[in-house]
């Protein structure tokens, strides 16, 4: 993953290149959750409360009282473009794990507080009432969501199907979801007000890009010499690389809890990629000694775009989907548990005292505290 030095070498790629620039995305989800918990006065009128510390994590929590309620919506982002272009070059749909990637987007936010999901919903938001005539790429829609509900074990409420002609492009579709999930017991609840020096980092295994660095990756094809088609490795091409389905961690997280064990901490690698384990706001610092294999298909974009190891750490999941700080005693246990429900996992390091950082020592990179504001 050394950048391209040579002359003849373009510049590296980065993802502000593509048109993403979380410096400039960032402040306004700071603003943004700050106005947002001035609102929180208003469960009480209902005699309801929200876990403050649930505000900047992945998903919200509030106590009903017997139990947490927990809440999220995402987006897939611009993957569906990927499986445009694929679906022109090979005449193949690929929406079933277009699927999948959307509801991962909200049911792996979900589960880092602890929760259960529950149900479902569906904004499925069309450059045009056209875009439904194509029944394959419908109904390959339509079974992927349901398929992927069951692997979670979520009941799919419902959804919107909206035309918009003039906000979104003709010819093509944004996908996004809901997902509402219970924490209950109580004691499920996972927001690291447990997390503590000496707990275990362990890291569950990616499938690939996931669904967070798109806009890189398809910015990538513009310099590769058989676009979309371009085999990273013998037999497999890049823009079906892509494709595959992002990882659904939900049922390690309830296999977790039926074998006694709870995690203390939990982030989802998405956007940011492994800064996203510096998320607690905790004075911790997070020592990696071991990384998960690289998939082909990221260590194909990092060296293409002349990224070098920080850089590419810093932007993709770079082989770790989702992580688990839990006690030391409980971390082999876990990557036990991860693997019987066909999920590879590691113990990758460790909660220590200190100043918050990253340290990721194979490759030696480090981030501090200033490389990640989302609060």
């Amino acid at each position: 993953m050394k950048p391209a030095t040579s002359p003849q070498a373009p510049a590296p790629l980065r993802y502000e290149d593509a048109g993403v620039d979380y410096d400039l995305i960032d402040p306004l989800k700071v603003k943004a959750q700050r106005a947002a918990k001035a609102t929180s006065v208003q469960l009480g009128v209902h005699g309801f409360s929200e876990v403050a510390a649930s505000r900047g994590e992945s998903a919200y929590v509030v106590d009903v009282g017997p139990f947490y309620l927990a809440s999220i919506v995402e987006c897939l982002g611009s993957k569906a473009l990927v499986a445009d272009e694929m679906k022109t070059l090979t005449g193949r749909s690929f929406y079933a794990a277009i699927a999948q990637d959307t509801i991962a987007m909200a049911v792996n936010d979900l589960i880092t507080v602890g929760a259960t999901p529950l149900v479902v919903q569906a904004y499925w938001a069309a450059g045009g009432s056209d875009w439904f005539a194509d029944a394959e790429r419908a109904q390959a829609l339509v079974e992927g969501w349901k398929r992927a509900c069951e692997t979670c074990g979520v009941a799919w409420g419902g959804g919107e199907t909206p035309a918009l002609a003039g906000i979104v492009e003709a010819g093509r579709i944004d996908l996004a979801a809901s997902c509402t999930g219970l924490v209950n017991p109580k004691s499920r609840l996972s927001v690291g007000d447990k997390l503590a020096p000496g707990d275990a980092i362990v890291l569950l295994a990616s499938s690939g890009i996931h669904a967070n660095g798109l806009s890189l990756a398809r910015k990538l094809v513009e310099r590769l010499p058989q676009g979309w088609l371009t085999e990273i490795e013998p037999g497999l091409g890049y823009g079906e690389a892509l494709l595959a389905a992002t990882t659904l961690y939900s049922p390690v997280t309830e296999a977790l809890w039926k074998a006694g064990i709870a995690p203390r901490y939990c982030a989802n690698i998405t956007g940011h990629g492994w800064r996203k384990l510096l998320r607690h706001p905790a004075e911790l610092s997070y020592r990696i000694h071991t990384l998960p294999p690289v998939p082909p298909v990221l260590r194909f974009i990092a060296e293409h775009a002349g990224h070098d190891a920080r850089e590419a750490y810093s932007t993709l999941n770079m082989g770790a989907g989702f992580a688990l700080f839990v006690a030391a005693d409980e971390a082999e246990r876990t990557v036990q548990v991860a693997r019987a429900q066909g999920v590879d996992a590691w113990v990758a390091g460790r909660v220590e005292a200190g100043a918050k950082q990253l340290q990721i020592e194979p490759i030696d990179v480090r981030f501090s505290d200033d490389d990640l504001q989302l609060r």
